[in-house]
């Protein structure tokens, strides 16, 4: 994933800061303990929203700091993490030249037995992960105009994450939630990458649907593009309002009603500086030894 979905600060209290924390905690330990070092090293705060989506909502104590571990909801959203976090380093792999793409090489050796892992354990989303990528790489290669058709293919990519949740009305609101937010992600990503986009080559939806000016977006491009993702937000917010995400309802609603607009307009404005801040997330995980 990309590291862009997480809560706003000013929007938590300092309990629910700390069940922010122990959710990621949580995952970055079991991680850990399904995959060993490769599995932690892919932590983000995208795949932490995941997991209290899909986890059962649980915090318990561990080495007297909290940390969401033992749940089996967070043990599939480990399995899943992996083998999203591979299928994005194959599409890596597969934009890039030989030397650009050595990080991705590298990054897919060392996952590589996790993944296996991951896949055995989590076979049917592996496959459908798969198959929407393969649609996606598709629509890229013949440089769809479409805004919506490869930003759908990787909501519904998304969307499949909800597939183990027990409760059908649960399951319903989940898929419908992850599939706004993966589409939401599919353009912000995209919005991030434009400036590199244009200076390879590489296809960028953008390109093709907005007015660009030096580079960049015009400001009516911005303000009809914000329009597109503000539009996504309000659609997660609605699935958002029909569920009991327990004890992280107030962590997602942080992420959906404020955090993921303020990334959005950190992106647009240039401001958002998604690897810096990812690699300080973790670094101070390790150092809590979650």
């Amino acid at each position: 994933m990309f590291g862009y979905v997480r809560p706003s600060n000013d929007r938590l209290t300092e309990e629910e800061r700390q069940t922010f924390q122990a959710a990621y905690c949580g995952l970055c330990h079991t991680l850990g303990k399904r995959y060993g070092a490769a599995g932690r090293m892919i932590l983000n705060y995208d795949l932490t929203f995941l997991a209290m989506l899909l986890s059962e909502g649980g915090v318990h104590p561990i080495r007297k700091r909290r940390c969401a571990c033992g749940d089996a909801a967070m043990d599939v959203a480990a399995d899943m993490s992996v083998i999203l976090t591979w299928w994005q380093i194959q599409d890596g792999i597969a934009d890039h030249g030989f030397f650009k793409g050595l990080k991705y090489r590298a990054a897919a050796l060392l996952l590589r037995r996790a993944y296996r892992k991951a896949q055995r354990r989590q076979p049917d989303f592996d496959k459908e992960t798969q198959r929407h990528l393969t649609a996606l790489a598709a629509l890229e290669k013949e440089k769809c105009p479409s805004l919506d058709r490869p930003a759908d293919t990787f909501a519904a990519l998304l969307a499949g994450a909800a597939q183990h949740i027990a409760d059908p009305v649960k399951r319903r609101v989940t898929e419908q939630l992850l599939y706004h937010l993966g589409r939401w992600v599919y353009l912000v990503d995209a919005a991030d990458d434009l400036a590199d986009d244009l200076r390879t080559g590489s296809y960028n939806p953008l390109t093709l649907r907005f007015p660009l000016e030096k580079g960049a977006l015009t400001a009516e491009g911005r303000q009809q593009f914000a329009a597109t993702l503000d539009g996504s937000v309000r659609a997660m917010a609605a699935a958002f309002e029909l569920a009991d995400f327990g004890v992280y309802t107030p962590v997602i609603r942080a992420t959906v009603y404020e955090g993921l607009y303020l990334v959005g307009a950190a992106v647009l404005n240039g401001t958002f500086h998604r690897r810096r801040r990812e690699r300080q997330a973790i670094r101070k995980a390790d150092t809590n030894d979650a």
